[in-house]
């Protein structure tokens, strides 16, 4: 539950109707110095049902409009949200400790960027398809939204990952309500707030904040037509029980411990930015890095100081200095989970590389910092190589052949992404197309907002951007248009 108090000035944070409104305040902290800094307010059950009665009653005008009718409304949120995007870059370094400099390339230019993209791409993609009949005559196939859509996300990158669903489902036709998470909300108010002042309609996007049993209500609410959800595996699966049991279509972008494949001939000195990118941005609070990291054995030693010295140069600092390169943890409580881990596997007997103790790296005395640290002979069955930590911390471990590297990457609950380090391009692409994930980085790992984006195992259900982005969020249907006399090749009525 989230903690409330009375006293003080709150920041209005539900959104309904285009509105702000004042709901159920409390505190928000930064991370940065463990002290309050802004209020925040959260919504009731009645405000859900307000939002999910808004986004009902704006659905049948804002689908009527068709893709041609919603994609300059879309291109007008799109400038005005970009409009805005230093001021929500800070807004969200001040709530969750993001770096400005991650931020910048994150949460201030995903959003505009998707909503321009998607505002295009469904005129073109979701067009009805005509197609001949084996036998004669044609059938018409339209896509169409599915509906009131909920969106759910977590705080570590609150507005890319929210316009990962949200830009796709309104440019298909969507209403959406928005939950965000509790510890990032005042981004996701204000850009609701540009929205509506842009020219979105009332009802067509609402912002909800809450805990999880007002997720878990918005997910189970009768008002609501599919689920999109980014979290952890085990909130993932409970949503995708709840959804099966209503028969409700969902999308899940869940947890990740991906290995990046050192091989034999890999210049992680010449990829030095694109190594940080992929296994500790945002602090290690991000859900596709490659945290399981496999080194040859012949070169285990070289590779694990180039990996140290690494991170020993990454600036932990404020992270709204554009010079840092690592800000804090979100809270106080996410923190000493992440030190849990830590403490557990040098129990277990993993090498300390990098981090703690003597070695570890400054931190500011205040907020929810935590040095990096690297673990080396780690074993792949441990509890630090099998489960998601979501911190700063990485963990080394040795292969003999690239069969062995291979199916210790395999080995793992999860199927997000990975990461395949090399000289020879087309030898590490060969090596990534053998990683049993739904995405694999060469050298590196950047989301391409043109290519889908998404999991298998414990990583999720369904896939998020590019064009099969846009598909997931709606649903067929077949109109069998004209016949031809002969109907040999039917398929009998009764199935």
């Amino acid at each position: 539950m989230i903690s409330t108090t009375p006293s003080g000035d709150d920041t209005d944070t539900v959104v309904i109707g285009g509105e702000r409104r004042r709901g159920l305040p409390y505190d928000l902290v930064s991370p940065s110095t463990g002290r309050v800094f802004a209020r925040a307010s959260a919504g009731s059950q009645a405000d859900l049902d307000e939002a999910v009665t808004a986004a009902r009653g704006a659905l049948p005008r804002w689908r009527a409009l068709g893709p041609e009718g919603r994609a300059p409304i879309l291109h007008a949120v799109a400038d005005a949200v970009d409009a805005a995007s230093r001021e929500l870059v800070e807004l969200v370094a001040r709530q969750n400790g993001m770096p400005v400099r991650v931020g910048r390339s994150s949460e201030g230019v995903v959003g505009p960027r998707l909503l321009r993209q998607y505002a295009q791409l469904a005129v073109e993609a979701l067009a009805p398809r005509s197609r001949p009949r084996a036998g004669g005559g044609r059938t018409l196939v339209q896509r169409e939204p599915h509906g009131v859509t909920a969106v759910i996300v977590p705080w570590n990158f609150p507005l890319s990952l929210a316009l990962f669903k949200i830009a796709p489902a309104l440019a298909a036709g969507n209403t959406v309500v928005w939950k965000p998470a509790p510890e990032t909300v005042l981004d996701a108010a204000r850009v609701a707030e540009i929205a509506a002042e842009a020219g979105l309609p009332a009802g067509v996007l609402s912002v909800v904040p809450g805990d999880r049993e007002i997720g878990a209500a918005l997910v189970a609410h009768p008002g609501v037509d599919r689920v999109a959800f980014t979290g952890s595996s085990g909130a993932g699966a409970a949503i995708a029980q709840e959804c099966g049991r209503m028969l409700r279509p969902v999308g899940l972008e869940l947890g990740g411990k991906s290995a990046a494949i050192v091989l034999d001939d890999a210049d992680l000195l010449a990829h030095a930015q694109a190594f940080f990118g992929a296994t500790l941005l945002n602090s290690g609070q991000t859900c596709y890095l490659s945290t399981r990291i496999l080194l040859p054995r012949a070169r285990a030693e070289e590779f694990t100081a180039q990996i140290a010295a690494l991170v020993r140069a990454l600036p932990i600092g404020d992270p709204l200095d554009p010079a840092t390169a690592l800000g804090p943890l979100v809270s106080r409580g996410h923190r000493e989970r992440v030190r849990g881990f830590v403490e557990r596997a040098r129990t277990a007997g993993a090498r300390v590389v990098q981090g703690t103790g003597a070695g570890a790296l400054p931190v500011p005395d205040e907020g929810w910092y935590e040095s990096p640290t690297v673990f080396a002979d780690v074993d792949p069955a441990s509890e630090l190589a099998r489960e998601e930590v979501f911190g700063p911390v990485l963990a080394l471990t040795s292969y003999d052949s690239l069969e062995e590297a291979l199916m210790l990457a395999n080995d793992s609950d999860y199927g997000l992404a990975g990461t395949v380090w090399s000289q020879d391009e087309a030898r590490a692409v060969e090596v990534a197309s053998r990683v049993e994930s739904g995405t694999c980085g060469v050298n590196g790992f950047r989301i391409d907002a043109d290519a889908p984006f998404g999991g298998i195992r414990r990583s999720g259900i369904g896939v998020e951007l590019g064009e099969e982005g846009l598909l997931e969020t709606t649903r067929t249907r077949t109109i069998y248009a004209s016949f031809a006399d002969a109907a040999s090749d039917s398929i009998p009525a009764s199935t």
